[in-house]
């Protein structure tokens, strides 16, 4: 699996490439990895392009700061086109989810120019400051802070799936905790007005039962000259990235219009 340092600040970030055809870079949500693009079938679903899958800094096989501002939204950006420059890459198709869809927001609004076309799913433009921990649970941060991994699976109850658990034990607790720390108090989202400049076609992909993100989605493809919104109803925020058949039969043709693949 190769590795890039992000100029900016030398981080080092790992991704992989595979397939032929126009490039989708595949962007995970929190506490996750590039893995989980596989796992769930989304690559198999999206034949004729080259998936570029980039584990996040602070996760997978990627290099794991400690320290809140290492995790700034546009530190982010620059990890993903870090990996596109890397590769040759001028532009590709963004598909995030949750975390990864905000590094998308990031990315279309500060340099559209590299952006074909845009999938979010479970995202939102917009602060989170205190959503987190409705997602998550309460007092989830302090648990990461203590460094308990354990705990921190635990702390989600017994609704937890096997293989989430087992992806949420593989984190570093210290990095996610910068990670969030710099979520909840010092990203402040992007404004409105940005995001009525975009002109990349965009997808924003959310559960019904994901309230803040579905509202948040519905308001983005408004605000998006060229902007679509998909609800999934009764889906929680794990369950939006979790229902891959329901992403994905508004996700492919949505890219198969926008960005048509190798035949």
């Amino acid at each position: 699996m190769p590795d890039v340092l992000n100029p900016v600040d030398g981080t080092r970030i790992s991704y992989d490439v595979a397939g032929e055809g126009p490039p989708l870079v595949f962007l995970h949500g929190s506490a996750l990895s590039r893995v989980v693009w596989r796992g769930l079938g989304y690559l198999k679903a999206l034949p004729g392009y080259t998936h570029i899958r980039i584990d996040a800094r602070g996760h997978g096989r990627s290099e794991k700061p400690h320290a809140a501002p290492s995790y700034r939204p546009d530190s982010m950006v620059s990890d993903v086109l870090a990996v596109m420059d890397e590769l040759g890459v001028e532009k590709a198709g963004i598909v995030g989810y949750s975390m990864g869809a905000r590094t998308g927001w990031q990315l279309v609004t500060s340099h559209p120019e590299r952006a074909l076309a845009f999938v979010a799913m479970g995202g939102t433009h917009r602060v989170q400051h205190g959503e987190i921990s409705k997602i998550f649970f309460p007092g989830y941060l302090e648990t990461l802070r203590a460094g308990d991994i354990d705990a921190f699976v635990e702390g989600f109850g017994p609704g937890l799936d096997p293989n989430t658990k087992a992806a949420f034990r593989n984190n570093d607790p210290l990095a996610l905790a910068a990670l969030f720390e710099m979520t909840e108090s010092g990203d402040t989202g992007i404004p409105d007005l940005l995001v009525r400049q975009v002109r990349v076609p965009a997808l924003l992909i959310a559960g019904s039962r994901d309230q803040a993100r579905y509202a948040d989605s519905l308001d983005g493809a408004r605000l998006l000259p060229r902007g679509g919104f998909a609800g999934l109803e009764g889906r929680d925020h794990a369950g939006t990235l979790a229902s891959a058949a329901d992403v994905l039969d508004v996700m492919v043709p949505f890219l198969n219009r926008a960005i048509p693949p190798l035949r």
